[in-house]
């Protein structure tokens, strides 16, 4: 079954123009009402002004460091003011920011970096002398003056660990112009100067992105360095949030709070809750849609490869529980092993495209896309119903969804086989109430060894929420002799008896 797309008309956006850059856009912002607010993280607050001064004066110590256009910038910061500036400036010398997790150990930022090959590291000091910038470092001296426009040929370029195991950057195919990038803010409900609650690390693509997003539509942007349940809450009431980015993990932790504390807050002034990431538990969602309101919680389904997207509305859900929503950019087509369309209500392969005749919305560097006669395949299984709505029912890799943050089994095993006690390994999603999934690891040994041995080994090797919550222990090999291993089998085996 395929559907096509409702596209949103882009001469509804009245500041969309094609020749408009991001920087030109940010400036014209800055002088319409310098002194509003543009940015505030855990110390600080910055007015539009200050943030495209600092920007002008960080550009030109980026370009004194290297950078060129085209070329990536690699951001390892935690959220922070600096974080948002370093985009900007990477922009301002038409260059592509390219996030990273500031927690990065040293050897997966290492194969990160290989294949961005970027012409700056910002933030975490990389490995092997490449040039770095340290995020807390003072460029006042530098001149704040206007720079040349340029236009960078694509606005973002976050990571992903891919179904093998190894990194690989999405590409943005959108330039980094007005037209390009803020073509879909209305349908994302990023309204003209409101002010958006960022919860999650930006080194993710959604939180990076709706930030960067909203800080060109004139938002007031509010970062959290670390997600609480309590402090979002007052945070929102502080700051009177408008847009509120949450991941179900994060939902459900909030609606845990006791009723006291959620009383207590005015969450009144919240236009948008946009969720994310992974299934929201539908206790979870309607906990959401009573206290908040049905028309005020979205949800939206897509890939960071943006070729296609769904997104839904509480009212419509209450109708459809359960579903992600119709086709509203792109198109979509359900099918089954043999490339064939299936039937309403079947479930099959969800393919994905952009509106034919427009420009790639991606690229790979690091690996190939799964494409088939134009469509591309994100691993997602499901299926529409009669009107067109669309519902997830799994997928077909492995990839675990840990609080919203994708995880891949291959990466993890690959570091796991590093260790000198272990023979052969498996990695499997395990239901969390909290997280939605937790990593188990299943290891057979050589030699006896501890759960807090291989947990310290990958340490070095894996940034923290990639990390096995729980490690076992097994007598028999966990491949067979072409080295498959059946992961399916492994997670419903430890359903039906839980490990210890």
């Amino acid at each position: 079954m395929t559907i096509n797309a409702q596209h949103t008309d882009p001469s509804r956006n009245p500041i969309a123009h094609a020749t408009v850059s991001l920087p030109a856009r940010l400036t014209a912002l800055a002088l319409e009402e310098p002194d509003r607010p543009a940015i505030t993280d855990d110390t600080d607050t910055i007015t539009r002004s200050e943030l495209d001064r600092r920007t002008n004066q960080l550009a030109r110590r980026f370009a004194a460091l290297g950078v060129t256009a085209g070329s990536m910038v690699s951001i390892a910061l935690p959220n922070s003011i600096r974080h948002l500036e370093s985009s900007i400036a990477a922009w301002k010398l038409g260059a592509i920011p390219q996030p990273l997790s500031h927690r990065l150990p040293r050897d997966e930022m290492e194969r990160i970096l290989e294949v961005a090959d970027p012409a700056l590291v910002v933030g975490l000091e990389p490995p092997n002398g490449r040039p770095w910038f340290d995020g807390d470092a003072d460029v006042s001296q530098e001149s704040g003056a206007p720079l040349p426009d340029i236009v960078s040929p694509a606005w973002k370029a976050p990571t992903s660990g891919g179904s093998t195991g190894t990194p690989k950057l999405i590409v943005s195919g959108q330039q980094a112009t007005i037209e390009g990038v803020l073509r879909r803010a209305d349908a994302l409900r990023l309204d003209r100067n409101g002010v958006i609650l960022t919860t999650a690390p930006m080194y993710h693509n959604a939180p990076n992105m709706f930030s960067l997003m909203a800080l060109l539509q004139g938002h007031h942007v509010v970062l959290m360095r670390r997600f609480d349940a309590e402090r979002t809450l007052r945070l929102i009431t502080e700051f009177a949030v408008t847009w509120l980015y949450v991941v179900p993990t994060m939902m459900g932790r909030i609606l845990r709070l006791p009723e006291e504390i959620r009383l207590d807050v005015d969450v009144s002034t919240l236009r948008t809750v946009l969720h994310v990431g992974a299934p929201c538990p539908e206790k979870v969602k309607r906990g959401w849609l009573d206290w908040i309101g049905p028309e005020k919680v979205w949800e939206l389904y897509s890939g960071t490869e943006a070729q296609a997207g769904c997104m839904i509305d509480g009212n419509e859900w209450l109708a459809h529980p359960g579903s992600v929503g119709r086709v509203g950019s792109g198109a979509m087509s359900v099918r089954d092993g043999a490339f064939e369309p299936v039937s309403a209500g079947t479930v099959g392969e969800i393919w994905m495209r952009p509106e034919p005749g427009t420009p790639a919305t991606y690229r790979y560097l690091g690996a190939h896309a799964r494409t088939r006669d134009g469509w591309d395949s994100l691993g997602d299984m499901g299926y529409f119903d009669e009107d067109g709505y669309l519902y997830l029912t799994d997928r077909i890799s492995d990839m675990i969804l840990v609080g919203g943050a994708n995880v891949y089994p291959a990466e993890i095993e690959s570091a796991l086989a590093e260790h000198s006690a272990v023979l052969t390994c498996a990695v499997i999603g395990l239901p969390d109430e909290d997280l939605g999934n937790t990593v188990h690891a299943v290891v057979q040994s050589a030699h006896p060894v501890s759960e807090d041995e291989i947990l310290d080994h990958l340490r070095t090797r894996l940034v923290s929420y990639k990390l096995p919550r729980s490690v076992e222990f097994s007598d028999t090999p966990l491949r067979d002799d072409a080295g498959k291993v059946r992961r399916g089998a492994l997670r419903e085996a430890r359903l039906r008896t839980p490990a210890s």
